[in-house]
């Protein structure tokens, strides 16, 4: 029997592979792309499949990730015209197209998690989400330093630029650079609490506001939703646009902070306080915002929340503090996606190509998370015990294996379904000293001040103003 004959008739690694894509990217809609008729990479459909490959593989080199992709796209679904060979044309393709392309990837991503996730969508009665941000490494080139560095930096650079033309055949970095100086990209990710699975984000350079990306994804949340974030996310405005969209909140403050309580603009209880900034109310005339204020302990420093929902009765403090631990989700799948999955410095030399490269590592990462909590699920597992670092491993050695027969026990699936976290009880490492631990200060207990009589008049003129009863 020749080896194409023994291939076509023995189940491969290869059909798992397929299985998985055919299954992430059953629903997505291409309609909407004009493809050229003459472009050598046929349809959407497999450009995607390839980059997701791309992402997936674990090649020394973003070129030999493309060749490993673009083998397995082909013996996977073949195609009767030639497909382009060159990494330079995959990587213009995927520059022109990558915005367009995970659009649909991504709605039929939070499809798939609402039907196959259903149980597991909200927590505490509502569909929670935690917001923040972390920053990705980048090769120090030039293209890297001009476009990723803080705005700061580039204006200097500017400046030295027209000043002496010998400074532009310099690095603007020093070789004595700090760390934090280094050209970073900066990722702002809304990651649901419940899957433990991302649903959108935005890039950026390394001075990037965390709190406008979070506005701009506020728009891919379809239903009333409970947000959670630390001591970054406060701010009048932001607040009140979420709010106003018919969301919650639940936020950590500081000594940045000042609230207000006895102001007299709705009824009001020992807990409640407002947020309601001199500028929001004196020059813009708007309306405070009332929170319901949370104190709690952890063993090291007392931490302070304020949430919007002010009935104990639809959260307690004990289901806010709940919430607010379960946000340290976000913090592990950066540690999955940074550490676990080796994208802690991206590969790509050239801003739009590092642009795609986060795209489609962030895009890969969720599939493959969303791909194994399907079958956990099945087997009656919970979203926290699933081990992102067997489901990468597994995803990677079907790849390395595409062409080996499927064995019991070894197949995609089987590797998937036993994707666990063990059970090994770890002891407490706070009190090691660690070369590169973080050491930022906590904090502090926020500025309550009792509303004065000026603030309780204008809140009064305010409140008849817009009509408000609560």
């Amino acid at each position: 029997m020749s080896q194409q004959d023994y291939t076509r008739s023995v189940r491969l690694n290869s059909d798992s592979l397929k299985t998985s894509l055919t299954w992430l990217l059953n629903s997505c809609h291409w309609r909407g792309l004009k493809w050229r008729t003459d472009c050598t990479w046929g349809s959407p459909r497999l450009l995607a499949i390839a980059a997701l490959l791309w992402a997936w593989s674990d090649e020394a080199t973003v070129g030999e990730r493309f060749t490993t992709a673009r083998k397995i796209a082909m013996h996977m679904f073949p195609q009767q015209h030639a497909v382009g060979t060159t990494y330079q044309g995959f990587m213009k393709l995927l520059r022109r197209w990558t915005e367009s392309l995970i659009q649909p990837v991504m709605i039929a991503l939070r499809n798939q998690m609402q039907n196959t996730c259903s149980n597991c969508m909200q927590v505490a009665g509502f569909v929670l989400f935690a917001v923040d941000g972390s920053r990705a490494e980048l090769p120090r080139t030039k293209a890297h330093e001009r476009v990723f560095s803080s705005k700061k930096k580039r204006q200097k650079a500017k400046r030295e630029a027209k000043s002496d033309k010998k400074r532009r055949r310099k690095s603007v970095t020093s070789p004595n650079t700090k760390k934090s100086e280094k050209p970073a990209m900066w990722l702002t990710t809304l990651w649901h609490v419940g899957s433990g699975l991302p649903w959108d984000w935005r890039l950026g350079p390394t001075d990037s506001s965390e709190r406008a990306h979070w506005m701009e994804m506020l728009s891919s949340i379809e239903v009333p939703a409970m947000f959670v974030g630390d001591a970054g996310f406060v701010g009048y405005e932001y607040a009140a646009a979420v709010l106003n969209a018919g969301h919650q909140l639940t936020i950590r403050v500081g000594s940045h902070v000042t609230l207000l309580k006895r102001l007299g603009y709705a009824r009001e209880n020992a807990d409640m306080v407002y947020l309601w900034p001199d500028k929001a109310a004196k020059r813009q005339g708007l309306p405070p915002l009332l929170f319901r204020l949370v104190v709690s302990h952890n063993g090291r420093h007392p931490i302070y929340l304020i949430t919007s929902v002010v009935s104990k009765s639809r959260l307690s403090n004990i289901q806010v503090l709940a919430i607010y631990k379960q946000r340290w989700g976000i913090e592990l799948f950066y540690r999955h996606l940074k550490q676990t999955f080796n994208k802690r410095k991206l590969r790509s030399a050239a801003p739009d190509q590092a642009y795609v490269e986060m795209h489609w590592s962030l895009l890969g990462l969720w599939c493959m998370g969303l791909y194994a909590l399907k079958e956990l699920l099945k087997a009656g597992k919970e979203p926290k015990q699933l081990s992102f670092a067997k489901l990468i491993r597994a995803f990677r050695r079907t790849i390395r294996d595409y062409l080996h027969p499927r064995t019991a026990g070894k197949c995609l699936l089987s590797l998937l379904r036993s994707s666990l976290k063990d059970d090994y009880c770890r002891e407490d490492k706070t009190s090691r000293e660690y070369p590169q631990k973080k050491k930022e200060k906590p904090p502090g207990k926020p500025k309550i001040c009792l509303a004065t009589s000026a603030q309780q008049q204008l809140a009064l003129k305010i409140k008849a103003k817009i009509g408000f009863t609560a």
